[in-house]
């Protein structure tokens, strides 16, 4: 399925959907369709296909109806059309690419660990069936045959690019894993945001060491393009960190809510000062500091329950937003306007940019 958006205001589109042709309407202001057409000018700078991981099951449909919207993995490789890969598929959490073939993909779903092939379209299962409901995924960038996987009882490992897996979580209690972070300077070093803190391997997870507790579940971590001694990380009410050398000393940071859940935070590639953080019923705040101080910037979206949020690196300013059974919005301001852009009722739970080959 492919669907386009945004479209020209009054102008019919086809939509084909379930193997009928759906005709759908818009009346998009003025300013959005001169957007259109000055992004449709820099198609030829986008280095980055944008992938999202979305559950669209809750949009609008009855029980037993022909029509049908899939779930799982979508692509948009000009910023104006999204296709649906693979499967249909309710719990794609997060995804990462090979870093020797950005073409192959690896998704953390609720299946398990799966190795999409050709941009996504051909999918298998890499785990066992004691391995599954995969939370995050990366590569290690020093040691490209090293994938670690972080699972709701552990951290699962593969040596030889995802072909097969084991455990390796040792000195890890409460093994509840949802984020994982590889640190980029070094092989083998790996942080790993548990239900009670950050903990590091040195030795490429055959141990690790806590090196911040926390009193909530970590659920995102990140590592500065910038600096790679800064790490960022999120909780489910115990606010946000910052780590200023490698991730062995955290700092918590003023200005981010502690009473609500944070999603997720990324980096400006472009911009060593600019930080975005969304959460449940936080909305977006953005940095323009390096973290020092926050602005709220959720003016303009639908709700304050955001999913998840991410910046572009090939168009200045431009911010993805996905609020909870919304549309995903976009900003061109870094966050001082939005506006629709890819589906009607979605829950997006990771958003993601893949280099092109």
């Amino acid at each position: 399925m492919r669907i386009q958006t945004p479209f020209h205001p009054g102008v019919v589109v086809p939509w084909p959907i379930g193997g009928r042709l759906a005709r759908l309407r818009t009346s998009l202001p003025v300013w959005a369709v001169l957007g259109l057409a000055v992004l449709s000018g820099r198609a030829a700078e986008l280095k980055h296909d944008l992938y999202f991981c979305a559950n669209l099951s809750g949009q609008k449909q009855v029980m037993g109806s022909r029509v049908t919207v899939p779930s799982g993995l979508y692509r948009s490789s000009d910023r104006q059309n999204v296709e649906h890969l693979g499967f249909s598929h309710i719990r794609v959490f997060s995804m990462t690419h090979d870093v020797r073939d950005p073409d192959t993909l690896f998704l953390a779903t609720l299946d398990g660990v799966v190795r999409a092939k050709d941009r996504g379209r051909t999918w298998r299962i890499m785990t066992s069936w004691d391995m599954t409901e995969a939370k995050s995924i990366a590569f290690d960038p020093s040691a490209p045959e090293h994938v670690y996987a972080g699972l709701p009882d552990g951290i699962a490992v593969s040596h030889d690019r995802g072909q097969t897996w084991r455990r390796m979580q040792e000195g890890i209690r409460r093994a509840y894993t949802q984020a994982i972070a590889v640190d980029r300077t070094k092989a083998g070093r790996v942080l790993a945001g548990t239900e009670k803190g950050v903990y590091v391997t040195e030795n490429g997870a055959r141990t690790w060491t806590l090196v911040q507790p926390t009193a909530e579940t970590v659920t995102d971590l990140q590592q500065s393009q910038h600096d790679p001694r800064v790490f960022f990380m999120t909780t489910t009410k115990d606010g946000a960190f910052l780590s200023k050398n490698g991730g062995s000393k955290w700092e918590r940071v003023a200005g981010v809510p502690t009473e609500h859940t944070l999603h997720n935070v990324d980096f400006d590639p472009k911009n060593p000062n600019r930080l975005v953080v969304c959460g449940w019923g936080t909305g977006v705040l953005v940095s323009e500091d390096g973290g020092k101080t926050w602005i709220d910037r959720t003016a303009g979206l639908p709700k304050r329950e955001i999913w998840s949020v991410v910046v572009d690196p090939d168009l200045p300013d431009r911010i993805y937003a996905a609020p909870y059974l919304d549309a995903v919005h976009a900003s061109d301001d870094f966050g001082r306007t939005w506006r629709k852009l890819f589906f009607e009722q979605a829950i997006v739970f990771d958003m993601v940019f893949v280099p092109r080959k």
